[in-house]
């Protein structure tokens, strides 16, 4: 039997009010301001393995997050229970916090001056929500997971097995208000398909990849039957994998990977970083900090050519201040760093609106729709002008320290041998500075393609080590 997890569906509120009722509860407890944030939505996912049904899942969830301040002092609580007696415990508890904490003199709310024009009630004017991600019976729902499935498992018959499949739809709302005189309030959807199957080479040795597809629409998504085609093909690639002699060769990231490296940039960048001097480029505005052809973007406002909004599209920053399109890195030239108004403070600038939180605790740094500006060669012919390397197509672990830039990570790929991809490798490890790293880019892709809220094109990176046998 399947497992099977469901929450009732919850009864209308007025969350606008809620949120600013809360904030009018916390001023009146005598806090000099407050925020209040409240979030809620449905959300379903279905696991698939080898056609029968694992996990399902159906629920809906609501929850109040509150931050007060008495001057210099702040605190923050959250709950989900919404009746007239948790919202009094919410504020108690909250406003009781408060008086115990440490002053910080850079803590508070942005100054009104700061506020952009509150966002409609739905931020229909980005096009962040989609009715039609809940179109779906369960039935259909659970039959694009095992399409996925089916299609990955009848592409090749060295494809003998599965890790699964799934297919998820969401939506949420959130409202934001606080003491300043900001209410805001956007709604989202999204939906998701995704494979991992099983492969066996001659000798017995089993591979394994994944694909997905995600949008915030659902006409918008690939048809599970290409997902598990294309997660197939990577599967099959990985067949005959083997470890190569430790060599410095040019390393090839694949686009799906090389993302991974923009965000390293992006916490490297971050405001939290930068003023705890834990970031390689601490002091390094205004200076070129990596190859002419590189620029990185953090925007979110964008909206694609298909009038849908990105994944990391939002109308309002966590602390209500409108978003906006931030240059990173312009020509390899470092333009800003990532800022909330905490961190502005702390660093003697201004937020860049990348504040982000959750329900409680206080804001911390996050990035929209953050992305490195295509190249124009394609990835073939970034590929064939490379007579030995390496061509990167997974990662593994962490492996960056922000302070020094060090760079090592456990990658699998494919070979480079006279400008074509020959085998598969695996059990290596490549490694680097990423200070280095980013002045190395030798040439960018033409394939920016956006799966998530993060994406970046090909990229090659000359001047690494590869650690084998």
């Amino acid at each position: 039997m399947p497992e099977v997890v469901s929450q009732s569906e919850h009864t209308d509120l007025d969350l606008e009010s809620l949120a600013s009722d809360v904030v009018a509860m916390a001023m009146k407890a005598g806090a000099s301001d407050a925020e209040a944030v409240a979030r809620e939505g449905d959300e379903f996912s279905v696991d698939v393995r080898m056609g029968q049904v694992e996990t399902l899942t159906e629920s809906g969830s609501r929850a109040l997050g509150l931050r007060v301040l008495f001057g210099k002092r702040s605190a923050s609580a959250s709950t989900s229970d919404l009746t007239a007696d948790g919202i009094r415990q919410l504020v108690e508890g909250a406003v009781a916090l408060a008086h115990i904490t440490e002053e910080d003199p850079f803590t508070g709310l942005p100054e009104t001056s700061e506020f952009g024009t509150t966002p409609g009630p739905n931020g229909d004017d980005l096009r962040l929500y989609f009715e039609d991600v809940y179109s779906l019976p369960n039935e259909q729902r659970i039959e694009m997971a095992r399409s996925a499935e089916s299609s990955a498992l009848a592409y090749d018959k060295r494809i003998t097995n599965s890790n699964g499949a799934s297919f998820n739809a969401s939506t949420g709302r959130k409202v934001l208000a606080n003491s300043r005189g900001f209410v805001g309030s956007y709604r989202s959807s999204y939906a998701g398909v995704s494979v991992v199957p099983l492969a066996k080479d001659e000798n017995g040795q089993m591979q394994r990849d994944f694909w997905h597809s995600s949008a915030r629409r659902l006409i918008d998504l690939e048809s599970p039957e290409s997902v598990g085609r294309e997660a197939a093909r990577r599967t099959l690639r990985r067949l005959g994998a083997r470890r190569m002699p430790t060599q410095q060769v040019p390393i090839v990231f694949a686009s799906e990977v090389a993302r991974s490296l923009i965000g390293s940039v992006f916490d490297a960048a971050s405001g939290d970083s930068v003023w705890r001097s834990a970031s390689f480029l601490a002091g390094k505005l205004g200076q070129a900090i990596a190859a002419s052809s590189l620029t990185i973007v953090d925007d979110n406002i964008m909206v694609f050519p298909s009038g849908v909004a990105a994944f990391g599209t939002s109308p309002f920053d966590d602390e209500g201040l409108p978003t906006r399109r931030t240059v990173i890195v312009e020509d390899g030239t470092l333009r800003s760093y990532l800022l909330n108004t905490y961190t502005a403070r702390k660093l003697g600038m201004k937020s860049t609106h990348n504040a982000a939180r959750g329900l409680a605790g206080t804001p911390g740094i996050g990035s929209g729709n953050l992305y490195m500006e295509p190249g124009t060669q394609t990835p073939e012919s970034i590929i064939a002008a490379i007579p030995k390397g390496l061509y990167v197509t997974g990662l593994m672990g962490q492996g960056v320290n922000l302070v020094t830039g060090d760079y090592s990570r456990g990658v699998t790929g494919l070979w480079i041998e006279n400008g074509e991809l020959t085998h598969a490798v695996e059990e290596v490890t490549i490694a680097g500075n990423l200070a280095e790293m980013l002045q190395n880019i030798s040439a960018i892709g033409n394939d920016l393609v956006f799966r998530s809220s993060v994406a970046a094109p090909t990229l090659r990176i000359d001047g690494m080590t590869l650690a084998g046998a």
